[in-house]
């Protein structure tokens, strides 16, 4: 109908000679095909009148024609004869010379196949006889209009789910192998690959699989056309989860890696912006050991608009690793996080290498077990708070006498060793016991514990078990030698590739190219260089340690016993000497002057312990560090000058994203990252990270939240608005997250919301009302009271009328808050504040406030009725002799639809009742037409609703 005006323009002389004199621009209300029904000089039945217009000569009445057509069929479908008859003239007419008709008739094949659906019962089979073979017949037709109206047509009808599906594998499909063959006409072919990659999500599995996947592979690598490259690459995700997984990995993925390397710029770009659907599709092993290396040649790829478009896609990337067993939280269907884990999950978490204190402290360990109590959950302490702990209890350890010590280790032999040996399991289960009798039972092994060999010097007596050991040790320091092999050729094959482009040096894009192919570099040669100076430090240790034994081999039994105290007090001494000395240890091999068991440690130090190197508080295990380190490197601001000038604003909306993925024991990877964000220049990049704030403060719990958020949170207050708006709309989200004693502190920023920078900016302050009718839950009484009360009233005397009236919904919940939690001398104390500020005001506005309040409190019942009618219903009844008309309107409307309707009002003998009634009565005869109209009638609820006091006004 929309389209008719178009033609009438031209061609209403041709309108009056065909009998369309009625018919204009401005007759929306009548039937395209009403002129079939007006009685003619001609004398021919309707059905006889739509044949002749359907093959008249002029166009235009041909067009009309296949315009109305869904009229025709309501029109004729009583008739299975006459709705035959249309069926053949439908057809006739899909064979019309002008395209434009048979793009028209295309146009309403899609209604037409709806109604013929919900009348199926008189016709089940019209559509797949008459209608469907046009369908196939117009993805061929010569004009590109037709076609493409044929292809719109039917996707719709897949979507419906019109088309059966032998005719989706015995028509269609057939259709579209043929003009996607590869000598067929190239316009042809991209439009067929096109409609296969846009039907495949509609189709079942073992359709897409059979006979449209293999063609698809092929047209992944046509080398005729990079249209039909750029069309498979842009729809590969979706491809993938048409067929699941397993087609995925065995047929689609090495042809997504011959896109992803093809040498059209183009073709990349269309794969990183997919990856994360294709990532979705593939098993963690593929995603880890394949796709991961792939995108990170995206990151570093030299045409700018690939980086751009990868550094984009890394953060949904690397949410695919989301695993929420390691995570401890979930993401339920309405998309809202859940922080009630299982016990199983529980469990497993305390295993994961950053949450050793958990084992550690049986108070960190109860405190994690009521996470399963939600919005109450205690996580684990951060990584500095950790080692806080552990460096204070050990060094009180080393200031203790060794002798007492010595005795208190026998009661317990490695209590607290056990427990800080625990996170580090693998490393355990690989080694013997130790070497000294009667304490093979409770001691962990040997390497675990400070020897105190290096201070005291006491000699063994006994060295057949450490030989044993240091022979178990070299064979497995062989065994361990041959992991770090492969990162040393990736080191290598890196280092050729920066060589070969040191000659394009200032090009930027090259620049930036080096760069990440140097952070790559780094990681590697760190990764392998750790590894294998770890292994040389226990060889050179023990052997050390083996020498110093066989030169000191006479020892008395006291010195034996006395070495075992001693050896009950090593962690400590090992913790603290481990400290001082551990950037050294990582870079030189040269450690005979560290004590045996430093290397150890030092793994224990990475996983628990805060960073003593900058690049080493980054490592984790959860995805492929080269992801990380590329995330991480998004808040360079080179990274604003060769990819993206808002590159930062993407590293800002995924982040929570990729903080649910690390999970919250590898905070520390995103904690600078974060703030550095916070501190951004660009107000949109502060913008988002306000608008997820109370996102990520679930993700990492209260304790974190406290220690790293609220910082950021505080700042974000005392922001622009347009980055204070994203705190306020999930301001209630976030408060809750908090203790109360944290929570409390932002009592006093709440006014600060109040004000603007533009004060015209009303929607902002209406948000706070809002989210203050939330937050009442969150303070008690007293503090609604001395704080949001205030702020309350002041909303209520805002300019704009919307503001005013959500602030009159917070007034109301205030005062339920009060009696609902028995401070009745707080809400009568309120209830005088209301009536002095609002019954009494200067202003009819006020007045009109006032006759609402009292309705909503009616209406809510948030006091009690004896304490309303002895304190508002007399100044309420008192409107009835205002001056204002919108007022006493306001006041009939509360007595008749709301006041009058309570069972307390009705109950005969009531002395209010009266006073009610009375008042209903002087408003009925008022000379305000409108008064006396509420005041008589009782409304629908849902036209009171329509009707507002503003339009009165």
């Amino acid at each position: 109908m929309a389209g008719i005006p178009l033609y009438f323009v031209d061609l209403q002389d041709d309108l009056d000679d065909f009998g369309f004199e009625d018919y204009g621009p401005d007759c929306d209300s009548m039937r395209i095909t009403a002129f079939l029904d007006i009685p003619g000089q001609d004398n021919l039945t309707p059905l006889a009148r739509l044949e002749k217009y359907a093959f008249s000569d002029n166009v235009f009445n041909r067009q009309i024609i296949a315009r109305g057509l869904l009229d025709i069929f309501r029109d004729f479908s009583h008739n299975e004869e006459d709705f035959l008859t249309v069926m053949e003239i439908v057809v006739r007419l899909s064979e019309d010379a002008e395209p434009t008709v048979r793009t028209e008739l295309m146009e309403q094949i899609p209604p037409i196949a709806i109604f013929l659906q919900e009348s199926q019962p008189k016709f089940p089979t019209a559509f797949f006889e008459y209608l469907m073979p046009i369908v196939v017949r117009y993805l061929t037709d010569v004009n590109n209009q037709v076609r493409k109206a044929g292809q719109e047509a039917l996707l719709i009808l897949l979507e419906q789910d019109l088309v059966a599906q032998s005719d989706i594998e015995n028509k269609v499909c057939p259709i579209l192998l043929d003009l996607s063959a590869p000598d067929s006409d190239d316009e042809y072919k991209v439009e067929a690959v096109n409609i296969i990659c846009k039907m495949a999500s509609m189709l079942s599995r073992t359709t897409v699989e059979h006979m449209l996947l293999p063609r698809f592979c092929e047209l992944c690598s046509d080398g005729k056309l990079f249209q039909v490259r750029k069309i498979c690459a842009a729809n590969f995700g979706d491809i993938c989860n048409a067929v699941g997984q397993e087609a995925t990995e065995r047929l689609l993925i090495p042809k997504f890696f011959e896109l992803c390397s093809d040498s059209v710029w183009g073709m990349r770009k269309a794969c990183a912006e997919c990856f994360m659907a294709v990532s979705y599709t593939t098993s963690p092993e593929v995603r880890r050991s394949k796709l991961s290396p792939v995108f990170i040649s995206l990151i570093s790829d030299t045409c700018r608009w690939v980086r751009q478009a990868a550094f984009q896609s890394l953060g949904p990337f690397i949410s695919t690793f989301a695993n929420p067993s390691s995570a401890g939280l979930y993401i339920r269907e309405d998309g809202t996080l859940s922080i009630r884990p299982s016990a199983q999950d529980v469990n497993a978490n305390s295993c994961q290498p950053g949450n050793n204190i958990t084992v550690m402290s049986p108070s960190a360990n109860a405190a994690l077990s009521s996470s399963e109590q939600p919005m109450e959950i205690k996580p684990e302490s951060s990584t500095e708070e950790t080692s806080a702990e552990i460096n204070t209890k050990l060094s009180e350890d080393l200031n203790k006498n060794p002798r007492e010590e010595s005795s208190a280790c026998c009661a317990s032999p490695g209590a607290e060793v056990s427990r800080l040996c625990q996170g580090d399991k693998a490393a355990s289960e690989g080694r013997k016991e130790s070497s000294f009798p009667g304490l093979s039972s409770g001691l962990p092994p040997a390497e675990d514990v400070f020897n105190t060999f290096l201070y005291w010097r006491p000699p063994l007596p006994d060295i057949s078990q450490d030989l044993e050991l240091l022979q178990f040790k070299a064979e497995k320091h062989n065994d361990a030698c041959s992991l770090p092999c492969n990162n040393c050729v990736a080191s290598s094959e890196i280092k050729k590739v920066l060589e070969s482009l040191q000659e394009h040096i200032d090009d930027p894009d090259v620049q930036a190219q080096v760069q990440v192919l140097s952070a790559a570099l780094r990681a590697a040669q760190f990764d392998s260089v750790g590894d294998c100076e770890t292994k040389k430090i226990e060889e050179s240790s023990d052997n050390l340690q083996n020498k110093m034994i066989l030169d000191e081999t006479a020892v008395s039994d006291a010195a034996c016993n006395q070495l075992q105290g001693d050896t009950h007090s090593s962690p400590a001494s090992q913790d603290d000497i481990s400290d001082q000395s551990s950037t050294r240890v990582l870079k030189s091999t040269d450690s005979e002057e560290q004590h045996r068991g430093t290397s150890v440690f030092l793994r224990k130090e990475q996983e628990n312990s805060p960073p003593f190197e900058d690049d080493k508080s980054k490592l984790q295990d959860i995805i492929p560090q080269p992801l990380l380190d590329q995330y991480l490197s998004m808040t360079d601001p080179a990274r604003a000058q060769t990819v993206d000038t808002e590159i930062a604003k993407h590293c800002a909306y995924s982040l929570p994203g990729v903080a649910l993925t690390l999970g919250r024991q590898n905070w520390h990877c995103l904690k600078d990252t974060y703030e550095t964000l916070a501190s951004d220049v660009q107000w949109k990049v502060r913008r988002t990270l306000a608008f997820s704030i109370h996102e990520l403060a679930v993700i990492l719990g209260d304790q974190l939240t406290a220690a790293d958020l609220v910082p950021i949170f505080n700042g974000f207050l005392k922001d622009l608005d347009e980055v204070r708006i994203g705190v306020l709309k999930h301001l209630y989200d976030f408060l809750k997250l908090l203790h109360a004693d944290k929570r409390r502190e932002y009592l006093y920023q709440l006014q600060e919301f109040v004000v603007t920078d533009n004060s015209r900016n009303w929607r902002f302050r209406y948000e706070l009302a809002e989210q203050l009718i939330l937050i009442l839950e969150l303070y008690n009484p007293n503090d609604v009271y001395d704080y949001l009360r205030h702020i309350a009233l002041t909303l209520c005397s805002d300019k704009v009328s919307e503001v005013r009236w959500i602030s009159f919904k917070l007034v109301v919940a205030i005062l339920q808050k009060f009696y609902a939690n028995g401070a009745n001398t707080l809400g009568l104390n309120f209830i005088n504040e209301l009536v002095v500020r609002f019954r009494h005001c200067s202003k009819w506005v006020g007045r009109q406030a006032f006759a609402f309040i009292c309705q909503a409190v009616v209406e809510e019942e948030c006091m009690p009725v004896d304490q309303f009618v002895e304190h508002l219903l007399p100044s309420l009844l008192s409107l009835a002799s205002d001056p204002v008309p919108n007022v006493r309107v306001l006041l009939a409307k509360a007595l008749r639809q709301t006041l009058l309707e309570k069972a307390y009002f009705k109950s005969v003998g009531n002395p209010h009742l009266e006073a009610a009634e009375e008042t209903i009565l002087a408003l009925q005869s008022d000379r305000d037409q409108d008064v006396s109209f509420f005041a008589t009638i009782k409304l629908r609820q849902d036209n009171m609703d329509n009707i507002t006091i503003e339009k009165q006004n």
